[in-house]
């Protein structure tokens, strides 16, 4: 049987939508890793300083800054914490929700410790400005990481975001 040129053709059925672009992480989302990065590294470091200087004045007979019992448990917290911040880090680029949260206790735990080093300073009749510097750093990464830009980045998973279909 033929059609006539008169007869409707049936409708095509809709093109499937388009998958979402990879949302990429925006340049202060970058500044907020780097920033955690190096107070990974400074941490690990000031863990590695305290049994140093501590095992020093052991040596030489002087009064030691801490009992070595605490003086590891100091040193042991700070590598756990470099720890935790170099996995936040790492783990930025999956999304995860928890990732932001703990960005934002450790930048802010480091902000208030700056910021306590700085008064520290000033009461001291010495104000030290790389610290006052390092404080203002520490505020900025926490209002960029606590901010609307970072709160959507980390509400959607990596691969929901460029259209996967695999779920963990």
């Amino acid at each position: 049987m033929q059609t006539s040129p008169h007869q409707p053709t049936p409708p095509s059925p809709p093109a499937p939508p388009d998958p979402p672009e990879a949302a990429r992480m925006s340049g202060a989302l970058v500044f907020v890793l780097v920033v955690v990065a190096a107070h990974a590294l400074g941490t690990a470091f000031g863990g590695w300083a305290v049994l140093e200087e501590n095992q020093n004045k052991q040596e030489h007979g002087q009064e030691l800054l801490l009992p070595m019992g605490m003086a590891w448990f100091v040193a042991l917290c700070c590598w756990g914490l470099a720890a935790l911040q170099v996995v936040c880090v790492a783990l930025a680029r999956k999304r995860r929700p928890w990732v932001r949260v703990v960005l934002i206790v450790c930048l802010g735990l480091a902000a208030l410790s700056t910021g306590a080093g700085f008064l520290g300073s000033l009461a001291a009749g010495m104000p030290d400005l790389a610290v006052f510097v390092i404080a203002c750093v520490d505020v900025a990464a926490v209002w960029l990481v606590s901010g609307e830009a970072a709160r959507r980045y980390f509400s959607v998973r990596g691969h929901q975001a460029t259209g996967s279909s695999w779920t963990p």
